[in-house]
């Protein structure tokens, strides 16, 4: 993995070519080119060839700030030193300050700003030749030279340019990674999100439902444990009946946050969906017994439901009826349909004072269950003074999510 230099490793670097850029220039001068000095005619070197050495190679610490200007000044510096005769056969300044340039002149630069770079660069070796030339020198001698130095010029450019390709494609991928992380963790709160609505959903449609039944049987035992004793001890009788179911809704619903908190180790364990009609009418006679006169029919020819429209039917009529109870008038009326693509419930019961004053999360939760299921719910006053249930559930839904 290659690793990232900061704002100080890039000056430093900067720094250290523009040390090794001046200490070759100085050899370079100093030996009189890189022929044979006596046959070289080169001017030595003197206080003006460190003077013009050292201003050639200072701009290359603006590589990162101004490129342009940085080659521009290394470049003219270096035409100087040609035409006053310093035997600069390979300018290491110009080649340092075009592979920077290059380096630097892309990405967020226009393609304008890249082409003048460019051209920039391509016309410095003829200005060259020129400047040679009117200090007397063989353009014609000069040919092997020239060459090597337009090879250098490429090549060196090249190196930048995929030196600058390179840094924007790791910067690409960085911000590539940067938003999967962060789309990863939106899905993870989403997720999170939606589990805890599921949780809510859940203990509400069956501890909820549970305490109810328990507040209302619990009072019928403590008024008819003298009267009517055989009623007393039925009453005490659902509350147990009602606490056992309820506590194993619960150690479901525990056994499958765990196996999720997991992972994905195995199959998911058996889901004991009531998804017959004896369930839903095992379920009415519940409500019977606590003392809610119930009118039930079911219409269609019975069916098995899926587990997860089996649950969502039995958590609907569930909360309809414990509506009824606890905010009705002490009836309720129950129709179940089986359609040939959905079944549909509806539970209607007289408006009681306290449902026509309270507004609950039950039918927000058992609106939830039914658009998991592509399935419909509308709840409330009708003409007549009842309130009206009705949801209808598919039997496939278009996506697979567990109600």
């Amino acid at each position: 993995m290659p690793v990232k230099m900061g704002a100080r490793g890039r000056v430093a670097a900067d720094a250290a070519v523009a040390l090794a850029a001046g200490a070759f220039t100085i050899a370079m001068l100093r030996a009189g080119g890189l022929g044979t000095p006596a046959t070289t005619g080169y001017r030595e070197l003197d206080a003006a060839g460190f003077a013009l050495t050292a201003a050639s190679v200072a701009p290359l610490l603006l590589a990162r700030r101004l490129p342009g200007v940085m080659w521009a000044v290394t470049s003219v510096v270096s035409l100087v030193m040609l035409g006053l005769g310093y035997a600069l056969d390979v300018p290491p300044g110009p080649l340092a300050a075009t592979y920077l340039l290059a380096e630097a002149v892309g990405g967020g630069h226009t393609p304008r700003r890249r082409l003048l770079a460019a051209a920039g660069v391509a016309g410095y070796v003829p200005v060259a030749i020129a400047v040679m030339a009117l200090d007397g020198q063989s353009v014609l001698g000069m040919s092997p030279g020239l060459f090597a130095w337009v090879a250098m010029f490429g090549l060196v450019w090249i190196a930048g340019d995929r030196t600058r390709l390179r840094r924007e494609r790791i910067v690409e991928l960085e911000d590539h990674a940067r938003l999967r992380e962060q789309e990863i963790q939106v899905q993870r709160r989403l997720v999170a999100a939606e589990e805890r609505t599921r949780i809510a959903r859940e203990l509400h449609d069956s501890a909820g439902h549970a305490i109810n039944v328990i507040l209302v049987q619990a009072g019928a035992a403590r008024l008819l444990h003298r009267q009517d004793p055989d009623r007393s001890v039925q009453a005490i009788t659902t509350i147990e009946e009602v606490a056992s179911a309820t506590i194993t809704d619960i150690d479901r619903l525990v056994r499958a946050l765990r196996q999720e908190a997991a992972g994905p180790t195995g199959p998911a364990p058996a889901d004991p969906a009531p998804a017959d009609t004896a369930a839903l009418e095992q379920l009415v006679d519940r409500h019977r017994a606590g003392g809610l006169r119930v009118t039930a029919t079911f219409d269609g020819a019975p069916r098995g439901l899926p587990s997860a429209v089996a649950w969502a039917a039995y958590r609907i009529l569930q909360e309809g009826l414990t509506n009824a109870a606890r905010h009705g008038a002490g009836t309720a009326d129950v129709r179940m349909s089986y359609g040939p693509a959905a079944v549909e419930i509806v539970v209607s019961n007289p408006v009681g004072e306290r449902q026509r004053r309270r507004r609950g999360m039950g039918i927000v939760g058992m609106r939830e269950r039914a658009a998991l299921l592509d399935g419909l719910l509308d709840a409330g006053p009708v003409d007549g003074g009842v309130f009206r249930l009705r949801a209808r559930l598919p039997y496939q839904a278009s996506m697979g999510i567990s109600a």
